[in-house]
């Protein structure tokens, strides 16, 4: 029986990115007859608690040995000798959708920390996992790892309808991300702010849990601006909700400082939309320059023009829009990347 276990940090339906991924992998695995077994590793990551850490640690040991291992980055990275320990009898491989230490808004010391931990973490798994090349980049020149023990597997998209856009001629602005310093949300607002005579709306999804003091900079903004007319802030929004955001939107902006692939990107193109975002990370391979425009992240100049530029010119917005819809045919299909997973499994299964 093809089996392994999938360990996680948190909850899984957690509403990110990283989290909807794991979850499209778990049910296409299963769908294909592999066994999957659950393993939930605590709360608290990538700042877990010691007793969190000494308990995801035991957990890891009761794994029959020889049992093959995918485990989340968001928690390996911070748990280097659990991994190594895990690894002597195991095959580990380590699922990393983007650097911890990447991550914005935290100091240059808990920066290097993480850069530290996970360096040590990955030098003990037997394969990387990756969700765009960028990040494959990344773990060469920044983390040690072998590029031969690297596979990337980009998310999936699901093919869905063309947005029919908001019927107004005020534009309406679709942003959808957790907010987090890393999203970029202050700047958008900030590059908005000289914007404010010309006619649009910002719609902004993305759970407002994660992090303690960008929503509150998002709400001081949204005030000291004067937006509370123009921008409206909906917190984490199911599947249909967010359908019914995207069929409603008629440009889709975020401001990433940094994104190890950025499938909310992907899902705006899937649907025809004109992309406003940055190049942080992975975005420039996943938004072509035929349907977005990118400007360097966290420069609130360069972001007012863009959003000027889609705002003002419709004839701009149609063309990237239409380059929208050819990028959108490029992308793999979430059947396409469970696939391609499992063949990574079963390679590493297949090796003594």
């Amino acid at each position: 029986m093809k089996r392994l276990v999938f360990a996680f940090p948190g909850e899984l339906e957690t509403p990110t990115g990283g989290y909807i991924y794991d979850r499209r992998i778990i049910d296409g695995l299963q769908s294909l007859g592999w066994q999957v077994d659950l393993l939930s590793l605590g709360d608290g990551f990538p700042y877990p608690s010691e007793e969190t850490i000494a308990r995801a640690a035991m957990l890891l040991q009761t794994i029959p040995a020889g049992t093959l291992v995918v485990i989340d980055g968001l928690a390996s990275g911070v748990l280097p000798e659990a991994v190594a320990i895990l690894s002597k009898h195991h095959p580990v491989v380590a699922l990393v959708h983007h650097p911890l230490a990447f991550e914005t808004g935290i100091s240059p010391l808990q920066a290097e920390a993480f850069r530290l931990s996970e360096t040590r973490a990955l030098s003990h798994v037997k394969h990387v996992i990756v969700t765009g090349p960028s990040t494959a980049r990344d773990l060469v020149q920044f983390f040690a790892v072998a590029a031969a023990s690297i596979d990337v597997v980009r998310p999936g998209t699901a093919r869905a309808a063309l947005a029919q856009g908001s019927g107004s001629d005020t534009l309406h602005l679709v942003s959808v991300g957790s907010v987090t310093p890393r999203k970029g949300f202050d700047v958008l607002l900030a590059a908005l702010r000289p914007l404010s005579a010309l006619p649009w709306t910002l719609t902004i999804a993305g759970d407002m849990t994660r992090d303690d003091k960008a929503p509150l900079q998002l709400e001081y903004d949204i005030e000291r601006f004067g937006f509370q007319q123009r921008v409206r802030t909906l917190g984490a929004v199911n599947d249909i909700e967010l359908e019914a955001l995207y069929q409603r939107a008629d440009v889709f902006v975020l401001a990433s400082f940094f994104e190890g692939y950025g499938m909310a990107y992907a899902e705006a193109l899937a649907r025809g939309l004109p992309v406003i975002g940055t190049t942080g990370g992975a975005i420039p391979d996943t938004v072509p320059q035929e349907a977005g425009l990118l400007v360097p992240p966290g420069d609130v100049q360069r972001l007012t023009q863009a959003l000027r530029a889609v705002i003002q010119d419709k004839d701009l917005r149609e063309r990237l829009s239409q380059g929208a819809k050819r990028a959108a045919l490029q992308q793999p299909t979430w059947q396409q990347t469970v696939q391609q997973f499992s063949d990574v499994m079963e390679r590493l299964l297949a090796q003594p």
